[in-house]
């Protein structure tokens, strides 16, 4: 089976509709250029589709899907909880399609893209992805950062990253900049994203 290189994911939180939009526009982008298919990727514009339809960052059961990996800090929230992981580790259909994804096509790299707030955009990487943060900062702008500030518990990138040891980088968007600003200032990275080296 062919190794997909890059692996792309938007829209794990249904009310981050920028993730969404970049993803897309990529996708687009990628759909126009013979040469990028030889790159190896996998686009996934829209991760939790329910959340979506519905602008929740939660799931149709109410879980965060990022918080609902099987790592070693995985926790058990209160159901009320914004950021709820879930009655166990992968407990959601989103994330055990994921996690089937991953293993079965064993990609170099992800990029997870995300949006946030107060100022605290950014790269964040996780497992050996310092340097494709940094690669990506060379066209966003973006600072690297090796945390988010908070602690993520069950998330993506603790299982992909320091689990797997995967390179993954949870590209956070300015969430008060526009979809195509979004896409504008992020379009370049995500091209050298993936044509980074294996």
């Amino acid at each position: 089976m062919q190794r997909a290189a890059t692996l792309i994911l938007g829209g794990m939180h249904g009310d981050e509709p920028k993730s969404v939009h970049v993803a897309a526009m990529l996708l687009e982008l990628l759909m126009q250029d013979r040469q990028a298919a030889s790159r190896g990727w996998i686009i996934v514009p829209i991760v939790n589709p329910d959340g979506y339809a519905i602008r929740s960052r939660r799931n149709a059961r109410g879980v965060d899907l990022n918080r609902n990996y099987p790592t070693a800090d995985w926790q058990h929230a209160s159901p009320r909880s914004r950021m709820y992981g879930g009655r166990t580790p992968a407990s959601e259909p989103e994330t055990r399609t994921l996690i089937r994804l991953i293993r079965r096509r064993q990609p170099a790299r992800i990029i997870s893209i995300h949006s946030i707030s107060h100022g605290l955009y950014c790269n964040n990487y996780d497992g050996p992805a310092r340097g494709l943060a940094q690669r990506m900062r060379r066209f966003n702008r973006y600072p690297v950062r090796s945390t988010i500030g908070y602690p993520t518990p069950g998330s993506l990138g603790t299982w992909a990253g320091a689990g797997l040891g995967l390179p993954v980088v949870t590209l956070e968007l300015p969430s008060h900049h526009s979809p195509q600003r979004c896409w504008l200032e992020n379009r370049e990275a995500l091209l050298a994203a993936i044509s980074a080296s294996l």
